[in-house]
């Protein structure tokens, strides 16, 4: 098994950086989130937004990984192959994307909503994305990773949603995995101890029905196996005595939204 990579105080600057042009990427995409518009043409745009901005997609050819974003609609949970698919009225759509900026590695997603959607899949949605902020702040150095497992577990069981338990969260920052995983669901103190200096990815997967998923025969692509909508958000988070420091962050988003809408 490999080690824990602990971040310094400069790792972690230059992770912020990464992190950011990441989270603003994510904010270009919310622009051409829309009917009509290609999952492909949206993977164009990422690709060219990060070379702009002098850095490299870090999912690209990743274990052969074929693009610069998952793209993942409905009742597909994560690792969605971007393609020729319109994204229609009521669709979901998780975004999640990566950027190695000089060998510093970011990486967020986001589960938008394509024009006006059910009610009760804007409730999964929003449920996840309070799963997901009280994970984080269970992300401070002297808790273990059970902690932020439970914290999740909590929140969205209340609900009846699954959660997804082949995928978790990871370490990240010299490489998009690295140890420890940090699943959804578990134990409250159980599980590797969270210190100082690690980065972690914290990305609550939710289906608003069973929790079971299956396995495309593309390699990638992961769904529901009833078929029921999916929801996803990641933050990467640095984990620091008193208080979790958000590296990546929501608001280049929530800004073109709040103009949208």
């Amino acid at each position: 098994m490999s080690k824990v990579n602990y971040k310094s105080a400069e790792d972690i600057e230059q992770l912020r950086k990464s992190a950011t042009v990441l989270s603003q990427l994510l904010g270009e995409i919310a622009r051409e989130i829309r009917p009509g518009i290609t999952t492909l043409s949206l993977d164009n745009l990422a690709f060219e937004y990060i070379q702009d901005h002098g850095g490299r997609p870090a999912f690209l050819n990743y274990n052969g990984f074929p693009n610069s974003l998952c793209i993942s609609v409905n009742d597909q949970v994560v690792h969605g192959i971007p393609s020729s698919y319109e994204l229609r009225e009521g669709d979901i759509v998780s975004v999640d994307g990566g950027v190695d900026l000089n060998g510093y590695i970011s990486d967020s997603a986001y589960t938008f909503m394509v024009g006006e959607v059910a009610e009760d899949v804007k409730q999964l949605l929003r449920v996840t994305r309070e799963s997901l902020e009280l994970g984080i702040k269970q992300a401070v150095a002297g808790k273990r990773v059970g902690d932020i497992a439970y914290a999740v577990q909590e929140h969205v069981t209340r609900y009846g949603y699954g959660i997804v338990r082949e995928l978790v969260g990871h370490g990240v920052g010299f490489q998009l995995h690295e140890k420890p995983e940090v699943p959804n669901y578990g134990k409250r103190g159980s599980g590797p101890k969270l210190e100082e200096g690690l980065v972690i990815c914290i990305e609550p997967m939710i289906n608003q029905g069973k929790a079971g998923v299956k396995f495309w025969d593309d390699g990638w692509t992961v769904s529901t196996v009833d078929g029921k909508p999916s929801a996803h958000y990641e933050h990467m988070v640095a984990v620091h005595k008193g208080e979790a420091e958000i590296l990546t962050t929501f608001s280049y988003i929530e800004e073109v939204l709040g103009k949208k809408g």
